[in-house]
């Protein structure tokens, strides 16, 4: 009777074993792939991300959103020849320089304005280039070995019945919290995405009033929040490899009750530093 009791024990045990490995396995060998496919996401340009939406954006842009900011330049430009005649003394102090200034002025706002989606495009290039970077230093260093999953399982095959059904229950909580993590990731990368599309859109008429002094602030914090939305990519990047060190850190403890919860905490604050890559990011680049 008691080697038939033993026996149930046993299999008990194994399936607890394997089940928790397969929860908790998973979970360390995932965050690396995880880490590599974020990278991948953040790491794309708006045309290369999706080309169909990038398309609608750019036609919408150049004939929508382009007239209006020629309306825009022409009565920036024209302000600005206004106000460079009242600073000479309403022409008093004639100097033909300042029509040449003007002109030159002018040319430069045109170029600029006809060139905004080369530009915007030329922003996200530097950044993706940056965050690809990264990728390949992040990944080589983040992976959790496989004897440190080995000695994992060792110390579960010593555990008795009780603690390993605490420990498998604790473990389907973590793969819980993983599967929120995910969800986050995703509305934090495509809410990104959109967010740069929307930015896209009206490129040009922030980029018509650069020319002027007065009205060039909005331009100029333009082209700040577009690096600050490109190297937002880097930052969520930076969160996932720290987290990624973490849980390597975790899969070689010895205290897996302990190691399942602290895992949980760190999931828990990643999330929270990933909703705020966003703001961090502008405040870097001084964009408001």
């Amino acid at each position: 009777m008691q080697s038939i009791f033993d026996a149930i024990t046993e299999w008990l045990k194994a399936l607890l074993v394997e089940g928790i490995m397969e929860n908790l396995g998973g979970l360390f060998t995932g965050v690396n792939e995880q880490v590599g496919e974020i990278a991948a996401q953040v790491g794309m340009t708006p045309a290369a991300w999706n080309a169909g939406v990038f398309s609608m954006i750019r036609q919408l842009s150049e004939t929508v959103i382009l007239p209006i900011a020629g309306l825009v330049l022409t009565f920036v430009m024209d302000y600005e020849l206004i106000q460079m005649l009242v600073d000479h003394n309403n022409l008093h102090n004639f100097d033909t320089w300042i029509f040449i200034e003007w002109i030159f002025k002018t040319f430069a706002a045109v170029l600029v304005l006809s060139n905004t989606f080369n530009i915007v495009m030329a922003v996200f290039d530097v950044s993706q280039h940056v965050v690809q970077q990264s990728a390949g230093l992040i990944q080589g260093s983040t992976a959790v070995t496989p004897e440190a999953l080995d000695n994992m399982q060792a110390q579960l095959e010593a555990m008795e019945l009780g603690p390993l059904l605490g420990m498998f229950l604790q473990s389907f909580f973590v793969q819980f919290t993983m599967t929120a993590l995910n969800i986050v990731v995703f509305v934090i990368v495509y809410g990104r995405m959109i967010e740069i599309y929307l930015m896209t859109s009206l490129a040009p008429i922030p980029f018509s009033t650069i020319a002027n002094r007065e009205a060039g602030h909005m331009g100029h914090n333009y082209f700040k929040s577009l690096f600050a939305v490109g190297f937002q990519g880097m930052l969520i990047m930076v969160c996932m490899a720290i987290c990624a060190v973490l849980v390597q850190g975790i899969a070689m403890g010895g205290d897996l009750m302990g190691a399942i919860w602290t895992c949980v905490g760190y999931t828990v604050l990643l999330c929270f530093v990933l909703f705020k890559t966003g703001s961090l990011s502008k405040s870097i680049w001084g964009a408001h």
